[in-house]
């Protein structure tokens, strides 16, 4: 066995790790598993790109991440349904 030690932003680490517990596996799996397809495919085994934006879409991530356009999250299931019943 080999240890590997890599850098990562922490809160780019803690979604991964909750996605993986969801999934029911976990990091070490996970890089076991895409090191054996790098060693199967000899290549990155998904694509690597960086999507195209034209100036609507960059508009709506910037909107995005102003909260700007975004629906009201709830936490209270009676306030949400008090605002449904407000929309018809």
């Amino acid at each position: 066995m080999a240890t590997i030690n890599i850098n990562v932003d922490k809160k780019v680490k803690e979604e991964a790790k909750e996605t993986l517990e969801y999934l029911g596996t976990n990091f070490t799996n996970v890089i076991n598993m895409l090191l054996r397809q790098i060693i199967l495919t000899k290549s990155i085994p998904f694509e690597i790109k960086v999507p195209k934006l034209n100036a609507e879409t960059k508009k709506a991530i910037e909107d995005a991440e102003k909260g700007i356009g975004l629906s009201k999250g709830y936490t209270d299931l009676e306030e949400m349904w008090k605002d449904l019943e407000k929309e018809d």
